[in-house]
Parts: structure tokens; C-alpha cells; sequence
């Protein structure tokens, strides 16, 4: 324990000595999360797709409102301001432009500072090959996890090496075209051999093409569509009820290009966008993708679809791609105000999908639980979907209303209010019937999907200063129906309330959140309620001259090859230059949850402590991490977003007794080269044992390397 403080005080004072501050959006991605969203399944593709706009920001002078909708925490009015201030005075010189539009708060502008730069629009529109060849930009990417310890599976039972890797290449051309390709690799699974003859275990590919006359846009190979408020099918960003209040409800609208690694939450084949006329727009799809599946043994039907795309065993690999799902769908949205008039202070819209699908063996789930009576089942389904709304400077209404196969509900909708230039208010309302279901359907749910729920949400967001922003969220469900562990109806409660000041340039935030869930005691007999409090802290302090994110970004030569004025330059292929200005940003931050007795057999408690800091000097950068973790059990774990390389997502659960820490170093050795190193290790106090089964690690503690090259050129 000693040694513990000590290291714990050397990073609190740790020295400035000719560092430069850094506050990378990642810290405020973390911000907005919480316990439910790092366990949703969509959440690592959201990070990722945001991951892949942070290294190729649009143009926020040529963007059109379908990519601006696609910045997942911009609500639909401030995506309109942000157009109708371009169209009445021209383009942006610098990203500073921003805060003349009153909609943006101090946050989201420098949230968008990561994704968006301020370059002169194209002057030519015309798509000419020759230039594409000539200025488009290539970028591969390597990278390799190395674990420092041996699982069982390591021992036997894994057909593969230890080793994860992923190879990515991609070629852009500007905002117009991109073509991409990702192979990648999961610990344990076979390459070359072992029943895998093709190398990598996943590939992927994309071809994503813009703006070709009435042809806005084609997609061919892996990609995302996004239709009304997610009840037929949204497989784009996912955000949890925090983040919902940045972006007011609003879901990401179009398509988009596949680029993760995440093998589940894609579709297969192509799809395109068409111009019918300036307020009518078509969006039409098909896809043929193989599942992994577990299958019933009397009749070879599905019993349940997997999304882990894991196959290290001989099991795992008999069950990869044994079913196929085909989905033909359209989407054709209508819109009062088209993209070059804003005339109109206000704009309604419509969007009518239909999606069918079939499974090439029927899903057949077991009923003999009751909770699973109304589990998906059959080859064929069918959704359709009705969404609609209207917007103007302070009033926003959206809703979509959609039914299946079966005539089942299910409809959402939202109204934001504007109730002053400091305040905006959110109402949402959902009722998903029992029968309804959708298997590409992602919308505002409590239960984690769309059926068997009936809720109401309400939640403000107050910013009375630049340096004070509250929010706060309630959120009530009930579901009608059984589920999981849970033998009648039950209700669920959600209360949080975030507060975010600047005090003498030092920002500090807490988070305080109270959820209620009911499940069955242990004789089945009764519902009991499960309370939980969580609370976070935390304080960041920059000591020196601080940098912005939209500096960097606002400045210095586009991908374009546009530029305008700052006082920092990335340098020529995308990779920005340090700064020799000392300064350093230190982040502490303190985490704990309390289940109070009667939730649990007995009352449960947990806390978690962490300082991380990051020192840069001209092509060096080097982040460190410390975290000390206490929980009386699973169910008190905590979670901290944990910084690492290019396109890996890392917000680890923490419960039990130990440390974890954790050292990464970026180094841009050119203009065109960076390489990045990351090694962590986590020790336990309480265990001789990590894991189980072929995940198990005789010892006490991990440690694990990761490698990452990246070349553009």
C-alpha cells in the first residue's frame, strides 16, 4: 500500500517541464457515458465511426446537412444554424465563427473543434479522375496486441496464436470518394490453417462515392443505414440518455461507409441515395451477409444469433457463417426546406421505410421460458415505418410510428424546446409492444431494445455562463411483459443530474446518478427493487499554456488542399506537429457506487480512483495512467475510459482489489510516419486467479503490449 501512494502522489505533482496541454475528445466522449452505454454492443462501432471523423474532419463550408447529421451530438436545429449561417454570410474563415451561432453552447463547439475544419469550399464540382489519382490520399494502419502472460485456451484449445492484429488500408479523395479495406484478427483464432485458409478470420471492405449530379451517394461492400428515430433499422451511432440530451434526441440520418472492425451491426451488398427532386430524396439497399449462429439439435434451426465474432475453437468455427440474412429495403424521406434554401426559418419533414428480411433457416428460439414467448421467430419478417417532424429556431417535434409483420406497434417522439438561449428542455415518449420486433431496430430504450417497453423521459440542459453547464435527465419505464430474471410486470427508474463548471481555468465536473430495476428474490415468488447510487468527480487541470482542439483543426492545410489561418499546422500528410509551449493537463478523477441493502443479499460498494497525464514535446507524446480500483463484487463494478491507439476501444470494468496502470507513446517520426506503443498492466490483490475457463490466467496480474504503425501518403 505504500508503494501505491507513493506512485498515486508522484502523479499528482507531476512535473510540466516542456509539455503541452492536451484534452483530447475521447475525455469528453467519457464524459457523456455511462454504465448502460459501455455494455451495449453498438458502442464500440459509435467510437469508432468517431474515431475514423476525427481523422478525416468534414468541411464545414461544402457539408451537407445529411454529414452534419451524422456528428452524432448535434441536435437537428443546430446542424440547420449551423447551414443557415454559410448561406447568409458565406464560408467560415475560422472555426471561432462557431460561436456566433447562438444554438452552439460553449461544449459542443469544442466537441465539433475534433471533427470539423473551416477550408475553403471546392471550386470545382466536377469529379475528374485524373485529380483523384493525383491528390487523393492513402493511409495504411498496423496494429498488434501482445499479451504478456499465457490463458488456458493458449495451452490448449485455441487453434490460433495469442496475438490480435488488424491491417487497415484506406484511399480518400477528399469528401467525394473513399475505398477501404480492413483484415483483422481476435487472440486465439487460427491464421492460415486450422480451417481458416484465407489468413485473417474478418475482412471488410467499402466503397463510398459522393455527390455524382442526381446521384448523392453509393456505398458498395460493408455499410450503415440509419432510417427515422431507429424503429425499423438503424445500425449507425448508438447514444446513451446522457449523449441524447446533447443532440436533443436526435438520430443519425443516411448512409455511411462500414469502417470498424465490429463484425455485428453492418449490412452487405450496396446502397445509394438519389435526388428525385431539391426536397425528395430516395434511399434504397439490399444485403446478403453471413450470421454465426448456435442451432437447435432436432431440427438445425437457429437458436441464437452470435455477435461476438470470436472463432479460436473448433466449436466457434463450426459455427461461423452456418446462416445467411437477405434484407431489401427503401427509404424515401421529403423535406419542406431543401439544402440551398433557407428562406424558411422553419422546416417539416417526412420519411416512410419499409425493410424485409429473411433468415436462410428459420429462428427458432426456446419458449420455454416465458419472458422469450415473443423472441423473434421464423424466416421471413417485415418492418415499415412512418417518421416525421418539424423544426424551426425553438421548437423541434420529431416521432416515428412503425409496425411488423405481425400489426404490432411500436412509436417514439421527442419535442425540444428552447425555452431560452441558456436553457433547453427534452420530452420523450416510447411504447414498444410485446409483439413488435425489428432486427435491425436501435432506438431510446431502458430495456436494451425495441419491444415490451412503455416510458417517458424529461431533461434540461442549463447553461447560465461559459464556465457553468447542468444537466439533468428522468427517465420512467414499464414493461408490460416478463424478462430477464424478472416473472412479472416491472418498472424501472433513472434520475441523473451532471454539473460542469470552469473555476480560474480549471474545469470540474460531477455526475451524480440513482437507478432503480426490480427483479425476482430468489424463490421466484417476488419482485424486489435493486437501487443503485453512482457517483463521479472529476477535476481538470491545465497548468502552462493551454491549446485548443479547434486551433489545430481550423488551421493549416485541409485534406483538400485548402487553407486559412492559425497559429498551428499539421504537418504535410495529416499528422499535426507539436508545440514547444509548456504546458500540461493533469485529470483526476474519483468514481463510487453504493447498492444499499435489500438490493442484494447485502449491501455492495465500490470506488475508484485515477490521475492520468499527458506530456508532448515537438514529435513525442506520452500518456500515463494510473487507476486504483476497490469493489465488494461484480455487481459494484466501475469503468474509465482508458486513452489508446487509433480505432481501439478500451473502457475496461474494474471490481475486486487492485491496480491498474498504464503508458502509451506516440511518436510522429515524419510527416508521413507515426508509430505508437501502449503497455498496461493490471494487478490484482484479491485473486490468484483472472478469468475462467480458457480465458484464465494463473496469476495474479496482466500485462499487455500494443503496437501501432501508421503511414499516409
Amino acid at each position: 500500500m505504500k508503494r501505491a501512494i507513493i506512485a498515486l502522489t508522484l502523479f499528482c505533482t507531476f512535473t510540466y517541464a516542456q509539455a503541452q496541454s492536451v484534452h483530447p475528445w475521447q475525455q469528453l466522449f467519457d464524459e457523456m457515458t455511462t454504465l448502460d452505454d459501455v455494455e451495449q454492443e453498438g458502442w464500440e462501432q459509435t467510437f469508432d465511426m468517431l474515431c475514423q471523423l476525427e481523422q478525416h474532419p468534414l468541411n464545414i463550408n461544402t457539408a451537407s446537412r445529411e454529414q452534419l447529421e451524422q456528428i452524432p451530438f448535434l441536435s437537428q436545429q443546430q446542424a440547420e444554424d449551423i447551414q443557415a449561417y454559410i448561406y447568409q454570410y458565406g464560408a467560415m474563415k475560422t472555426l471561432g465563427e462557431l460561436a456566433m451561432i447562438p444554438s452552439l453552447d460553449y461544449q459542443t463547439r469544442q466537441l465539433l473543434g475534433y471533427f470539423i475544419i473551416a477550408a475553403e469550399p471546392e471550386r470545382k464540382e466536377t469529379l475528374r479522375w485524373s485529380d483523384v489519382w493525383k491528390q487523393g490520399r492513402h493511409e495504411v494502419l498496423l496494429s498488434a496486441r501482445i499479451p504478456c502472460y499465457e490463458r488456458e485456451g493458449d495451452k490448449e484449445g485455441y487453434l490460433g496464436g495469442p496475438v490480435a492484429h488488424t491491417l487497415r488500408y484506406r484511399f480518400s479523395y477528399r469528401d467525394r470518394m473513399s475505398f477501404g479495406i480492413i483484415a483483422d484478427q481476435d487472440a486465439g483464432e487460427p491464421f492460415f490453417g486450422k480451417g481458416n485458409n484465407w489468413g485473417y478470420d474478418f475482412y471488410s471492405f467499402y466503397f463510398d462515392i459522393r455527390r455524382l449530379g442526381h446521384l448523392r451517394q453509393l456505398t458498395a461492400g460493408r455499410y450503415r443505414i440509419a432510417a427515422g428515430m431507429g424503429l425499423v433499422i438503424n445500425n449507425g451511432f448508438h447514444l446513451g440518455k446522457l449523449a441524447s440530451m446533447q443532440s436533443l434526441g436526435r438520430n443519425a440520418q443516411g448512409l455511411s461507409a462500414h469502417t470498424s472492425r465490429s463484425s455485428q451491426g453492418y449490412l452487405r451488398g450496396a446502397a445509394a441515395t438519389v435526388r428525385l427532386t431539391d426536397a425528395l430524396r430516395l434511399t434504397a439497399f439490399a444485403s446478403c451477409r453471413p450470421l454465426d449462429a448456435t442451432l437447435n439439435d432436432s431440427n438445425a434451426t437457429v437458436r441464437t444469433v452470435l455477435t461476438d465474432g470470436y472463432h479460436r475453437t473448433v466449436s466457434e468455427l463450426d459455427r461461423k457463417h452456418n446462416t445467411w440474412l437477405t434484407d431489401v429495403g427503401a427509404s424515401i424521406a421529403w423535406s419542406s426546406r431543401t439544402a440551398r434554401d433557407f428562406s424558411r426559418s422553419s422546416r417539416s419533414f417526412l420519411t416512410l421505410t419499409v425493410l424485409s428480411s429473411h433468415f436462410s433457416r428459420p429462428l427458432q428460439p426456446p419458449t420455454t421460458a416465458a419472458y422469450r414467448r415473443y423472441a423473434m421467430a421464423g424466416s421471413h419478417f417485415f418492418n415499415a415505418s412512418l417518421a416525421y417532424g418539424h423544426v424551426n429556431g425553438r421548437l423541434s417535434f420529431s416521432g416515428e410510428t412503425a409496425v411488423n409483420g405481425d400489426a404490432a406497434l411500436a412509436t417514439i417522439h421527442v419535442l425540444s424546446v428552447k425555452a431560452a438561449d441558456q436553457l433547453s428542455l427534452m420530452f420523450l415518449h416510447r411504447y414498444y409492444d410485446r409483439r413488435y420486433t425489428a432486427f435491425h431496430g436501435y432506438a431510446f430504450a431502458e430495456g436494451g431494445a425495441v419491444q415490451n417497453e412503455h416510458g417517458v423521459y424529461a431533461g434540461a440542459s442549463w447553461q447560465p455562463s461559459r464556465s457553468l453547464y447542468v444537466q439533468a435527465y428522468a427517465d420512467y419505464a414499464h414493461f408490460p411483459w416478463l424478462r430477464y430474471q424478472v416473472s412479472a410486470a416491472s418498472d424501472a427508474l433513472d434520475f441523473t443530474l451532471r454539473v460542469r463548471t470552469l473555476y480560474n481555468n480549471i474545469g470540474l465536473e460531477g455526475r451524480y446518478r440513482y437507478k432503480l430495476r426490480q427483479r425476482d428474490n430468489a424463490d421466484h415468488t417476488v419482485l424486489r427493487n435493486h437501487p443503485q447510487h453512482r457517483l463521479h468527480l472529476q477535476a481538470t487541470i491545465p497548468i502552462g499554456r493551454p491549446s485548443s482542439a479547434s486551433s489545430s483543426r481550423a488551421s493549416g492545410p485541409s485534406s483538400s488542399g485548402s487553407s486559412s489561418s492559425g497559429s498551428a499546422s499539421p504537418a504535410p500528410g495529416g499528422f499535426p506537429t507539436g508545440s514547444s509551449a509548456p504546458a500540461l493537463t493533469l485529470v483526476t478523477q474519483a468514481d463510487g457506487v453504493y447498492l444499499p441493502t435489500g438490493a442484494e443479499p447485502s449491501a455492495s460498494a465500490g470506488i475508484l480512483l485515477s490521475q492520468q497525464a499527458v506530456l508532448q514535446y515537438r514529435w513525442l507524446r506520452i500518456t500515463a495512467s494510473v487507476v486504483w480500483f476497490h469493489t465488494d463484487d461484480y455487481d459494484s463494478r466501475l469503468y474509465r475510459y482508458e486513452p489508446s491507439v487509433l480505432h481501439d476501444f478500451s473502457f475496461p470494468a474494474y471490481y475486486g482489489h487492485g491496480w491498474r496502470y498504464a503508458l502509451m507513446a506516440r511518436a510522429d517520426l515524419s510527416s508521413r510516419f507515426r508509430a505508437t506503443v501502449k503497455i498496461g498492466t493490471t494487478d490484482y490483490f484479491d485473486r490468484a486467479v483472472i478469468s475462467s475457463g480458457l480465458q484464465q490466467i494463473d496469476a495474479s496480474s496482466q500485462t499487455d503490449l500494443t503496437l501501432q504503425l501508421h503511414y499516409s501518403f
